[in-house]
Order: structure tokens, then sequence, then C-alpha cells
């Protein structure tokens, strides 16, 4: 019936809502993390922002799709800031230096 069809449609686009909001908070997690390392890149709380504002405008598929894309950029972003603290003079070297 048609208001089994509304009815599904609403359930589903709850569920996104909820996906769009958990990811968001995710991707918000992650930028923090990044930036307490020195990671944080340019467009990541940008990516955050529009993920936010496609959500208020009931666009979940869009503003899933830019969440997960902040959240990865944030998690990358702190693996480099880690990675690049380890860089320099290897662990070997210092050794032979001693």
């Amino acid at each position: 019936s048609a208001a089994s069809d509304v009815y599904k449609r609403q359930v589903v686009e709850g569920d996104k809502a909820a996906q769009a909001e958990s990811l968001i908070a995710a991707a918000e997690e992650a930028r923090k993390k990044a930036a307490s390392v020195g990671g944080e890149w340019r467009d990541t709380a940008d990516m955050i922002k529009s993920a936010q504002t496609l959500a208020g405008a009931g666009e979940f598929d869009k503003a899933i799709e830019a969440a997960a894309a902040a959240k990865f950029q944030a998690e990358r972003g702190y693996e480099q800031a880690m990675a690049e603290k380890g860089a320099g003079f290897p662990e070997y070297m210092r050794n032979a230096v001693k």
C-alpha cells in the first residue's frame, strides 16, 4: 500500500539520518585526533561542515559520502603526522652513533 511505502521510506531516511549523524561525529573525532598531533589536513573541517549542512537539508546520501571522506582524510592526516614524527634519523643509525 501507499502508506506502507511511505513508512518504509521514512524508516530508510531515518536510518540514513542516523548513519550520517554517526559518521559526522566520527569524522569530527578523527579530525580532533589528527589536530592533536599537528596532522589536520586543510580541507577536513570544511568537509565536516559540508556534511552537516547536507544532513540538515535531508541530503543524507551526500552527507554520508562527505563525512566518510572527511573521516578518511583525518585518519590519513593522523597517520602522516605520526609517521613524520618517527622520520628522520633511523633507530639503527642512532644506535651506530652511540
